[in-house]
């Protein structure tokens, strides 16, 4: 479960990262054609540069529902909270996301002062400041939290986040010590979780590639937390 994230050689890392958008493109054949795709690269790569672009980061009303939308399609699909969300004004949601993202570096105030939106719990707050502060902050996804040791039983409240996000940064500043381009955020090592859990579910040749060019995972990836070898695959549920 936990082989990827107690691993300590960003390579590994670095070869899950790169087959990320086959992962999506693979999850999002068994969705509606293209829209996983879609969403993921507008979550991805359009709105960070829609925030970062504003004098003072917020988001829109329309911004926070496609969000949701983007959650749901990635993740499960709970079709209330988009309702929800959907039912904040225009007004609140741009005063209450500027004031969150300006917050940060306090993570848990932002996620606190998200979350009190309308349908925004925790993981939909995490979502929206990972969009405009991928360095300081990860979303709470199920399938990251899950290849996390110690986080199980998972739940979805600010206190469980704290101790997500804790773990990813420090595993990410461990990363960076090592690896030359010290380019490793806690949202890029979302990415890498989701996608080889994802992978592993799916049975894509992704789990096999990395097992086989890593050239002996398990020799290179010791688990701190148990000074135990990890077996040879990378497996996660």
């Amino acid at each position: 479960m936990s082989a990827l994230f107690t691993c300590e050689e960003p390579a590994t890392w670095r070869r899950v990262y790169e087959k990320y958008w086959d992962v999506v493109e693979a999850k999002a054949k068994g969705k509606k054609p293209g829209k996983l795709l879609n969403l993921d690269k507008w979550y991805q790569e359009e709105l960070p540069t829609l925030i970062s672009s504003r004098p003072d980061k917020h988001v829109t009303l329309s911004e926070l529902v496609k969000l949701m939308e983007w959650k749901l399609t990635r993740g499960k699909f709970r079709p209330r909270l988009q309702q929800l969300v959907a039912s904040n004004s225009e007004d609140t949601v741009e005063k209450c996301s500027r004031k969150a993202f300006s917050l940060l570096p306090d993570v848990q105030a932002a996620i606190a002062e998200l979350s009190s939106l309308k349908g925004v719990g925790p993981a939909t707050a995490s979502a929206v400041l990972a969009a405009g502060a991928p360095d300081q902050t990860a979303f709470m996804s199920d399938e990251a939290m899950e290849s996390v040791p110690g986080l199980k039983p998972i739940q979805y409240t600010a206190k469980h986040y704290a101790l997500y996000l804790g773990k990813m940064v420090e595993r990410t500043e461990k990363l960076n010590k090592v690896d030359p381009q010290q380019d490793w955020t806690p949202h890029r090592l979302e990415l890498c979780l989701w996608a080889l859990t994802i992978a592993t579910q799916q049975l894509l040749p992704l789990v096999k590639e990395i097992d086989v060019k890593g050239s002996g995972v398990a020799e290179k990836c010791s688990d701190p937390d148990t000074d135990q070898r990890p077996t040879k695959k990378l497996k996660m549920r």
